[in-house]
């Protein structure tokens, strides 16, 4: 089975992506059957971050080649204008601050249910102390009340 993937290339903790067609048996970094194009992670402005021949990767989809998941959207990104990539990526800059305002605002909660807990107990104690006192007097009652259980079923 041929599939089209990243197979990496770059020095240690700089990533460079080599856009390859290869047989899914190899390595990732092993032999392939053609390079198609590149991506470039860490790219700086005046570089070209994503650099993908376009009719060599539909004539392997079209033979058969699975690409992968990071391969489709790098190809779907290379298909989009610079403004549409700007305002995706605004949008997961968006997303990521509405995470991080409520992962705040949880904290916040917690340690506001926190700190009554601990002062709760303390209050409590005192009132556990009154229904000790009254529940001795509970106790006489039912032993009242078992005596005419006991009558009832000697009547039948």
């Amino acid at each position: 089975m041929v599939v089209i993937r990243l197979s990496r290339a770059g020095a240690k903790k700089r990533p460079f992506y080599h856009i390859c067609v290869s047989d899914r048996r190899k390595a990732r970094d092993g032999s392939f059957i053609e390079k198609i194009g590149f991506y470039n992670p860490i790219a700086k402005d005046g570089e070209e971050k994503i650099k993908l021949d376009h009719e060599r990767f539909d004539y392997w989809k079209s033979v058969g080649a699975i690409p992968s998941d990071t391969v489709n959207m790098l190809f779907a990104r290379s298909n989009m204008s610079e403004e549409d990539i700007a305002k995706l990526e605004q949008k997961k800059s968006e997303q990521k601050q509405k995470r991080k305002e409520k992962a705040i605002l949880e904290k916040q909660k917690s340690a506001e249910e926190e700190a009554p807990a601990e002062e709760a107990p303390a209050e409590e104690a005192p009132a556990e102390e009154a229904p000790a006192e009254e529940a001795p007097v509970e106790e006489e009652a039912p032993v009242e009340e078992e005596t005419p259980a006991e009558e009832a079923p000697v009547e039948e």
